[in-house]
């Protein structure tokens, strides 16, 4: 690869000058070199592949067995998010994802609050997957306590990203092969089970089951799998390391979602129809259903194959892309002075924002030790997630409906307005079910983020962006 550059003309990436960060105010300290294929297995990572392993049981009984199409829907609703970030990363295509869209498109005190409601999302959900992953472990090895997993994880992780995007990169790839034959062996193992006639139902039960369809009930399950494809939005905080053209990092965006909606559909289909006690996971759920799915279909050895590869993909792979993009997001709000300076400060040789790479881990740590045995903190903080990222996702769709639009006057209807607002109407229908604990904290936060804004205008620091040239669409 090519050595990382300030200036367009001798930056790694074949970048013009039209899309570079310099035409956005900004100098290019990131290092460029990530192709269209690390993006999209970051996207994948990010997601998990194997993802419903964990929350297949709660998705079972919230979508009344109708598992595959709660997956089916969500990946729908999530697409119309998708496009919305492929308009704007077209745009703008730098660090900050929704911050920087909502301050570009829309104004830098709206930036400011979406970067703020947005970092709820992005500072919790290495915690989450922390703890799940430790909790995991902590089960099939005893003696070593959920906090010594915990600091294992976070320390590992912090390490490969402290080293660079490039170390982050490879990794990525050798987990998204280890998850992929994981999940191959499943449903080789899965579809034998059920050639042998250990399938129980209709064949199309998991997508459209009579007895217990109902709007209310499998849109509640939509809100569960959504959690599943947070993190394609993720590849958004990698634009300034990105080599290829601003085009693509939507595609990958995209692509990655399809992709991992499309496994998450076949595994689950697979799962519901070997589940051996579905009348019992109807009325419970239950953590471990996807686990005494696979002992059914191909003995205990498949069991603690899929839990131990469970725990590794969310603790290893899933936290440590996780990580990196928070720690881009607090740089981005960092170098417009939304945040303190000191974490906008990039690492001179491996090119990384080092000090909020740092502050990730610290507040993992530090939060994944205060619930590590608390039993109800994995789903507060999931449902904290959930509520940050789709309440950060609405200001997203007004975001290209008022850039393109009002400012730009497109007639692309479809991508400019219609899409947006079939994307804003489905997320704003999963805020307002969202729990009610989660609304409150969310709306705190929020409460939070407006104080702090009036507090920069008080002081005479009201948000502002670097001035920008024209970009060609």
């Amino acid at each position: 690869m090519s050595s990382p550059s300030t200036t367009p003309s001798s930056s790694a990436a074949p970048q013009s000058a039209a899309t570079g960060v310099e035409r956005f105010g900004y100098q290019q300290e990131l290092q460029r070199s990530l192709s269209f294929t690390d993006l999209l297995i970051y996207g994948l990572i990010f997601m998990v592949p194997i993802a419903p392993f964990g929350i297949f049981g709660d998705v079972f009984q919230g979508s009344g067995g109708m598992v595959a199409l709660a997956y089916i829907i969500g990946m729908v609703a999530m697409a119309f998010t998708a496009l919305s970030y492929a308009q704007m990363s077209k745009a703008f295509p730098m660090a900050g994802s929704v911050y920087t869209y909502a301050g570009r498109g829309i104004g830098a005190p709206v930036g400011f609050l979406a970067g703020w409601v947005i970092l709820l999302d992005y500072i919790l959900v290495p915690t989450l997957l922390y703890l799940v992953a430790s909790a995991a472990m902590a089960s099939f090895v005893p003696a070593i306590p959920i906090w010594a997993w915990l600091i294992m994880f976070i320390v590992f992780n912090t390490a490969v990203n402290y080293f660079g995007i490039q170390m982050t990169a490879r990794m990525n790839k050798i987990m998204l092969v280890a998850q992929l034959i994981v999940l191959a062996i499943f449903l080789v193992v899965g579809v034998i089970a059920l050639a042998q006639g250990k399938g129980h139902g209709d064949a199309f039960s998991p997508i459209f089951d009579s007895s217990t369809f109902s709007g209310p009930l499998v849109f509640g399950a939509v809100s569960v799998a959504v959690l599943s494809f947070l993190g394609f939005d993720g590849i958004s905080m990698l634009a300034e390391e990105s080599r290829e053209d601003a085009r693509k990092l939507g595609r990958a965006m995209v692509g990655a979602l399809v992709l991992a909606g499309l496994l998450f559909i076949t595994q689950t289909w697979v799962a519901a129809l070997l589940a051996p006690n579905r009348e019992e996971l109807l009325a419970n759920g239950g953590d471990n259903a996807f686990y005494d799915i696979a002992e059914y279909a191909g003995g205990p050895w498949l069991s603690v194959l899929t839990a131990v590869a469970t725990a590794i993909a969310w603790g290893f792979a899933n936290s440590l892309v996780a990580q990196a993009a928070t720690s881009r997001l607090l740089f981005a709000m960092a170098r417009d002075r939304l945040l303190p300076r000191f974490l906008g400060k990039i690492h001179p040789k491996h090119k990384v924002p080092v000090n909020a790479t740092f502050l990730t881990a610290a507040v993992s740590l530090v939060l994944g030790l205060i619930l590590a045995n608390n039993d109800k903190g994995i789903g507060q903080i999931a449902s904290l997630i959930n509520f940050g990222a789709m309440t950060a996702f609405l200001a997203l769709h007004v975001s290209v409906v008022v850039h393109y639009v009002v400012r730009k006057r497109s007639r692309d209807w479809w991508r400019h307005l219609i899409a947006p607002a079939i994307g804003f109407l489905i997320l704003l229908y999963v805020v307002i079910n969202a729990k009610v604990a989660a609304q409150a904290v969310g709306l705190t936060w929020l409460a939070i983020g407006v104080l702090i804004l009036i507090g920069f205008i008080l002081m005479g620091r009201r948000p502002t962006l670097p001035d920008e040239t024209e970009v060609s669409e």
